[in-house]
């Protein structure tokens, strides 16, 4: 261990592990630690037998639930848009060839108590049951004008200055009603706040975009989202084989190890008992830099182990409900993530949900109670509450780069946007993902 490298990386969740291996395939020497023994940190995945010893020591998971080693269960779970950033990412470290993916099958939005599929096309918006017939044709209008949008192209423009507009504004020409401007904006752009309505209209515009552009991608895809076989856990051993390949030293069980820093207060390597490893920079999440980190949230979620489906979601298999914040009269959105034996996450007959949201009260768990009514009967219940910490400086002048907690949301695109800020902050470029296009094959249907 006591050598020197050009960046050590601190934990092994999923941000560390794209981190290490993106460093990796950009000829970096990396040393990988974790005080764990297990892969994934904060988003490792759990089998039945960790899952109770977690949330109910010394209790035994109950027979009628199956074998531990058919679940694998996401302490943070998040679908990835066909088309987003992470997509990118994977193909452009060939970390594909490690993974299999399975489409997911539904996106609903809730309105006025009611579950709806999020209409995300022209087509969709005339079936929709969310509009009447007039607001139907306004938002067709409206997604077609953003179906065909393209930046190097001023003729699709249609005389809206997107960088000068705010997307109110926008909105405001295409005559929306606020209850179609909820779901548009939570469940398509995937905004957490309103606060988007008042910035410029280009960013949400791109984002409602990649939605319809992830819906397409593949054949025969009934949400824009993706999600691999066997859970989330399989993403940071992917990366951390892709950085082995390329030379990087992965050390697990290392529960001692420490940032080391210089008299100027610059981290200049990782200590574990006697021995030290120097680096020109460390990485890794808040929880190796107490002092350079601060609380900026909480997030409860809730774990339900399930006999059935999500009702009112066409018996899916895999689903993401959002809750948007208007409709449960809360600050921030609330989001419900589904998925069962068919991304081999637990047994047969089984699915597991997840429901959560930001913190807004004393009583995080009875916060969840939107999102609760809509499961139906739960077999089993775990409540976890978890601080989400983000760095107090970019990094840059102390060699401490440190990526932030988990969100609430139940999609990838808040996650690789921290990723893709990190590995800019860090190398002073921006990662290139336009030199690998998409292939069909990719996702299994």
């Amino acid at each position: 261990m006591n050598e020197e490298y050009d960046a050590i990386v601190l934990g092994t969740g999923l941000k560390e592990c794209i981190i290490s291996g993106i460093l990796s395939v950009d000829k970096y020497k990396v040393l990988h630690m974790d005080r764990n023994n297990y892969y994934g940190g904060e988003s490792a995945s759990l089998s039945l037998n960790q899952l109770f010893e977690r949330f109910r020591p010394g209790q035994k998971p109950p027979a009628s639930l199956g074998p531990s080693r058919d679940y694998n269960v996401d302490m943070v779970p998040k679908f990835m848009m066909a088309n987003g950033q992470l997509v990118r990412v994977l193909l452009h470290t060939d970390v594909v060839k490690y993974l299999e993916f399975k489409a997911v099958d539904g996106s609903f939005v809730l309105n006025k108590g009611k579950i709806h599929k999020v209409p995300a096309t022209d087509m969709e918006a005339l079936k929709s049951p969310l509009m009447g017939i007039f607001e139907k044709r306004r938002a067709r209008n409206f997604f077609l004008f953003v179906q065909e949008y393209d930046e190097k192209n001023p003729k699709t423009y249609k005389g809206y200055d997107l960088n000068r507009m705010s997307m109110a504004d926008l909105y405001k020409q295409f005559d929306l009603s606020e209850e179609t401007i909820d779901f548009i904006g939570h469940a398509l752009a995937l905004h957490r706040s309103d606060a988007y309505l008042a910035q410029a209209a280009l960013p949400t515009v791109l984002k409602i975009k990649l939605y319809h552009e992830s819906l397409t991608r593949y054949e025969n895809m009934l949400s824009p989202y993706l999600y691999p076989r066997y859970g989330l856990g399989e993403l940071p051993q992917a990366f951390a084989r892709l950085s082995a390949v390329y030379g990087g030293t992965y050390m697990l069980s290392k529960p001692d190890a420490e940032v080391v820093y210089d008299e100027n207060g610059t981290a200049i390597g990782v200590r574990c008992g006697e021995e030290m490893a120097r680096a020109k920079i460390v990485i890794g999440d808040p929880s190796y830099f107490p002092t350079k980190t601060r609380t900026v949230g909480h997030v409860v979620r809730c774990i339900a182990l399930m006999s059935h489906p999500i009702p009112n979601t066409n018996n899916a298999h895999s689903v993401q409900i959002i809750l948007p914040q208007k409709q449960t009269g809360r600050r921030s959105d609330m989001y419900v993530f589904c998925c069962s034996y068919a991304h081999n996450v637990c047994v047969q007959g089984k699915w597991v949900a997840f429901v959560s949201t930001t913190v807004e009260t004393p009583n995080p768990e009875a916060e969840l109670a939107p999102g609760l009514a809509l499961l139906g009967p739960i077999d089993e219940k775990f409540v976890e509450i978890s601080e989400v910490k983000e760095p107090v400086s970019d990094g840059r002048d102390n060699k401490a780069f440190i990526s932030k907690g988990f969100d609430a949301t139940t999609h990838f695109e808040t996650t690789v946007e921290d990723v893709l800020d990190l590995y800019k902050r860090i190398t002073g470029k921006d990662l290139d993902l336009t030199s690998k296009e998409l292939k069909s094959s990719e996702a299994d249907e």
